[in-house]
């Protein structure tokens, strides 16, 4: 069996005003970090229990207190600045990986575990969002082409995706589409994640 792809996930701090900033017409800053908080702290968890190995690239504070929040059973390295092209770049590596963000709330170790059997088979695999963006993608190894000139936070990130994998050759696997938590109208799907504010 092949090694088992890095699961690298991208998180902010939780501090107000700079976590989850969509959501704060809701749930104010400290709301809305405090929403983030809880989804990253899930996130990681539900990667750990893939059995495979989970970097978390973060931002907003040092090592030390990711690793307070996170907990040891990840390792942490820091994003680099730049959009989000530059940091999924920097992450990129030559075997296996995934990148993730910590915005699904009904990500489960299930759809975890899929993206990592479909990269034994495939060269790419996508957690399509229902906005149009992924919740995931996976790499055999890395893809810079996939990231570049992306048209971020549209309905298109998905589409051109596929398109570009399409011209490259590339062979995709599509896991079930799930929503993010990005604006006050997704609360009305989780809506125990506005009792965390």
């Amino acid at each position: 069996m092949a090694a088992l792809p890095d699961l690298v996930l991208f998180a902010k701090y939780p501090l107000p005003g700079y976590a989850k900033t969509r959501l704060i017409p809701a749930l104010g800053a400290q709301g809305a970090a405090n929403v983030h908080r809880y989804l990253a702290r899930r996130t990681v968890d539900t990667l750990l229990q893939s059995g495979a190995p989970v970097e978390v690239r973060y931002a907003g504070t040092d090592e030390t207190a990711f690793r307070s929040w996170l907990g040891d059973g990840a390792t942490f390295a820091k994003q680099v600045e730049g959009g989000l092209t530059e940091r999924l770049i920097d992450a990129g590596r030559d075997h296996g990986h995934v990148f993730l963000g910590a915005d699904t709330p009904d990500l489960q170790v299930a759809h975890v575990r899929e993206a990592i059997a479909a990269l034994e088979t495939h060269d790419i695999v996508i957690g399509p969002a229902e906005d149009g963006g992924y919740y995931l993608i996976g790499m055999h190894q890395a893809r810079p082409e996939l990231l570049h000139n992306m048209p971020w936070s549209t309905a298109e990130v998905t589409p051109e995706t596929l398109r570009r994998c399409k011209d490259l050759g590339l062979s995709v696997a599509l896991l079930p589409v799930l929503a993010d938590c990005d604006r006050p109208e997704d609360l009305q799907r989780w809506p125990e994640l506005a009792l965390l504010a």
